[in-house]
């Protein structure tokens, strides 16, 4: 029987096994974390779900205002409805990170662990930010491109070339143009959950991984590191010479991490 009091949230599944919840970052959709999916090709017995947040993707907005913790509860509401008591654990990217903290908080014990990738943590002036978010620029090519594509991709990419654009025109750019615009407004407006989530819970003891980098323009890297605090397992990384979409600018390099991160929980 289907449970029509659940979240409508659009999902992509892959596999069988333990479920992951992969959530995304804001006005972008799944596919900005399919990058991600080699990683469970040698690694049999994970459900991947791959969320669309409402207003996102193929999910619609909510009924109600859009703000972090209305998300926060429709994505854990949706999980509370997909999942039940099975334990899972949770990747989030971006603005998904801060959600997939909040996840944490609330289901504790039941989720194995999270893989965080460029986090939010603070917003606005409050952001530590780099000094510099490019590390290469190839000029001609960016004078082609509609001033729209070259200002979204100049602040989520650390390499402003050809080859990177391709990236980002098959991984990023379509949920751009999927989301819906007056609720993405709103939720700009109530971007940061009241409080950090995992001051009020126990510290969580499973395994986890946070994935920061030097060149992000929107997140930084140094706020993220006092997670650490909280998680008394996490693994970090900060990597070089990538911005804020670590999982498509540097796919090798993230799906590894994420892999070993898979084989601890695993253990």
């Amino acid at each position: 029987m289907t449970d029509t009091t659940a979240p409508v949230l659009h999902h992509t599944a892959f596999g069988d096994g333990t479920p992951i919840v992969l959530i995304h970052g804001y006005t972008v959709d799944h596919r900005v974390l399919l990058p991600l999916e080699p990683a469970f090709a040698d690694r049999p017995g994970w459900q991947r779900l791959y969320l669309d947040l409402p207003g996102h993707g193929s999910s619609p907005r909510l009924p109600g205002p859009a703000s972090a913790s209305a998300l926060a509860e429709a994505v854990s509401g949706w999980i509370e409805a997909r999942l039940g008591k099975r334990r899972f654990a949770v990747v989030g990217q971006s603005f998904g990170g801060q959600l997939a903290r909040a996840v944490t908080a609330r289901f504790g014990e039941q989720v194995l662990g999270s893989a965080l990738l460029v986090p939010v943590v603070r917003w606005g002036a409050d952001r530590t930010l780099p000094e510099e978010s490019v590390v290469e620029r190839d000029e001609d090519f960016l004078a082609r491109l509609p001033a729209a594509d070259r200002e979204l991709f100049g602040y989520v990419m650390a390499r402003h070339t050809k080859a990177s654009w391709e990236l980002f025109e098959q991984y990023v750019r379509p949920g751009w143009q999927a989301h819906d615009r007056a609720a993405a407004a709103e939720l700009e407006a109530d971007f940061l959950l009241p409080h950090w989530p995992e001051r009020r819970a126990p510290r969580h003891r499973g395994h986890h991984l946070l994935v920061a980098t030097r060149q992000d323009a929107l997140v930084g890297w140094r706020d993220q590191l006092a997670l650490l605090d909280h998680y008394p397992r996490m693994a970090a990384t900060v990597l070089d010479g990538v911005g804020h979409n670590p999982q498509v600018e540097a796919a090798g390099t993230v799906r590894a991490l994420v892999g070993h991160w898979l084989d601890r929980i695993g253990r």
